[in-house]
């Protein structure tokens, strides 16, 4: 197996499993003084993680891969497309929830019951972008792989 592809496989099934990891802080932020410091951490840290990695192959992704897949099936290319504004919006959306679960924390501000809920709404986000990033990655990677 090639190094990339493997990259490249890995870099979906993590993406699954971010998608996964997400939805948990997503549930357990929905009621309104719960904590859930590693539920953040972990799942922020693997999108992360799974956004760096779909950086680091999408150069050898767009030398190998994206011009034939566009001039054989547009509309998958533009899946792809698609894909990666969706997994940056997962990733941003990530971050608004983990910055609004961290700034909560600090009860005695005014507006702390709003950053917890901002939080919860942010991983809710964030979740349903992952998820849909998975499933359109997963349909391009099944058109065409390294």
């Amino acid at each position: 197996m090639d190094g990339w592809r493997l990259a490249e496989h890995l870099h979906g099934h993590f993406g699954w499993l971010a998608a996964a990891a997400l939805a948990h802080p997503a549930v357990v932020l929905r009621r309104r003084g719960r904590r859930a410091p590693w539920a953040v951490r972990v799942s922020v840290g693997l999108v992360t993680l799974v956004a760096i990695a779909g950086g680091t192959i999408y150069g050898p992704y767009r030398e190998r891969l994206k011009q034939g897949i566009f001039q054989s099936a547009p509309q998958i290319g533009l899946l792809f497309e698609r894909k990666e504004h969706l997994a940056f919006g997962a990733l941003i959306f990530a971050w608004v929830g983990a910055i609004a679960y961290a700034a909560s924390a600090k009860r005695e501000l005014p507006f702390a019951e709003g950053l917890h809920r901002l939080a919860h709404r942010s991983f809710v986000v964030a979740a349903l972008l992952a998820a849909t990033v998975a499933f359109l990655g997963t349909i391009v990677a099944s058109y065409r792989t390294f």
